[in-house]
């Protein structure tokens, strides 16, 4: 069986990395066994879905390096919606029901006060014609669920292993809203049956859903006349660093917003493909480079931890072993060029971190002297013509038999005197950058 799998986003916010993960889980299994990745816009919710989300949505996948084989929006469906619609309500699996929300809230309190699970009573199902004519009349609207089997439904779960639901104790999901629009579930199942996805991977918290979602797909699969339910894999969710809920950071955590603080998307795709997993989490500098290790057998059960101190440490390691190539346009933008990338990227975090390199080699600082005498002694040993890495050596050694000078007291006043920071890439790279007049110049207290 040829794979293909699929990412739905809802275009009503940009992504975060939770939903990230699913995506590039889903975008990993597909490019490891050879098959195809479909991108759905799940925009059936016409009020709060919006095209600049969906192009939000579609540019963050990108810069990702997740990139779909297909595109299709659920919006553009809604009459094969309607038609399964239909034919589920012909077939008496989809009833209409029309109790208010604050009876159906009711109904659930009594239900706990007499320690029963809170499942819907069917109610509805008992109604005359005449009864439903009556509420109709009042104006009321129903609302529609689907029929459950109330028999257990076993799949094979590729994460979990083998998962049983018992229907029975779960409420006939709601698949039509009392407006007429429709919930997620039923789209869904009639895209996946329609689109031949055959593997559903996602965030655990669907468990149950699937097992209504199973007993979907097959009606849908009788009225289709083809198509087969696709197998599951329910990984687990992201928790943060203190084990809490990520849901009140997600903000902050946006694709967008990570982005815009200037990670870079080989650290965010490197961490999320590790994370609940046996797989240690290493730098991959392309996305590319994650596919051959990705497993389902490698997924833990237990909430996995997402620190993003760990992963701006991850960042840092990214950029240390980015070749030229990769950062070329954004480095000269900033005024930068491969011999000053050369020399400072093993000790940046973030590539913006270039700017300020950039500012103490071809601007103006003002030096930190804390010893004359040393520095002083630097602005002599300096040698004539222009200035090589391989010279620095030369110097330290002038400088240590001038002054006795040797250790930290030797090199930290050399290092202010020339940078004005306290900690920076390897000296002798930086001062070949600099130039001879402007290191004089500082090693003399002089802003150059």
């Amino acid at each position: 069986m040829s794979v293909k799998v699929r990412f739905a986003p809802s275009p009503t916010g940009r992504l975060h990395v939770g939903n990230v993960r699913a995506a590039l889980f889903n975008w990993l299994f597909a490019k490891k066994e050879g098959g195809s990745f479909l991108l759905r816009s799940d925009d059936t919710d016409q009020e709060r879905s919006t095209k600049a989300y969906e192009d939000g949505i579609i540019e963050d996948l990108g810069w990702l390096g997740i990139a779909h084989d297909e595109f299709f929006r659920q919006s553009e469906r809604f009459a094969e919606y309607d038609a399964v619609r239909d034919y589920l309500i012909a077939e008496g699996l989809l009833y209409p029901c029309y109790e208010s929300a604050e009876e159906l809230d009711r109904k659930r309190k009594l239900q706990r006060a007499r320690s029963l699970p809170p499942v819907y009573d069917r109610a509805a199902l008992g109604l005359s014609d005449e009864e439903r004519a009556a509420l109709e009349a009042e104006g009321r609207k129903p609302h529609w669920r689907f029929k459950l089997s109330q028999k257990p439904v076993r799949w094979d779960d590729l994460i979990r292993g083998e998962v049983v639901v018992d229907s029975s104790a779960v409420s006939d999901p709601v698949l039509i809203r009392e407006d007429g629009g429709y919930l997620y579930t039923l789209p869904s199942c009639v895209d996946d049956v329609d689109a031949g996805i055959s593997h559903v991977v996602r965030g655990e918290d669907h468990v149950t859903n699937t097992a209504t979602q199973i007993e979907l797909f097959e009606a849908i699969i009788r009225f289709r006349g083809k198509g087969a339910i696709p197998s599951f894999a329910h990984h687990s969710l992201l928790i943060g660093a203190d084990g809490q809920s990520l849901s009140k950071r997600l903000g902050s955590l946006s694709i967008a917003a990570m982005r815009e603080d200037g990670l870079e998307p080989e650290a965010i795709t490197s961490l999320l493909a590790r994370l609940g997993t046996s797989d240690p989490v290493e730098p991959k500098v392309n996305i590319s480079m994650l596919v051959e290790g990705f497993s389902f057998d490698h997924m833990g059960r237990a909430p996995a931890r997402f620190d993003m101190a760990e992963l701006e440490g991850l960042n840092a390691k990214i950029l240390h072993e980015m070749p030229w190539q990769r950062v070329a346009e954004r480095v000269e933008a900033m005024g930068g060029n491969e011999a000053l990338w050369q020399a400072v990227h093993g000790n940046i975090n973030k590539l913006g971190d270039i700017a300020d390199w950039v500012a103490v080699v071809s601007g103006e600082i003002e030096p930190v002297i804390e010893n004359e005498a040393v520095t002083k002694a630097a602005a002599e040993a300096l040698p004539q013509g222009e200035i090589k890495p391989e010279d620095w050596g030369g110097i330290i050694e002038k400088v240590k038999a001038a002054t006795g000078a040797k250790g930290k007291n030797l090199f930290m006043p050399l290092r202010l005197a020339l940078t004005g920071k306290a900690h920076g890439p390897e000296m002798g790279a930086l001062l070949a950058l600099i130039g001879r007049e402007k290191a004089k110049a500082r090693f003399l207290g002089q802003k150059a």
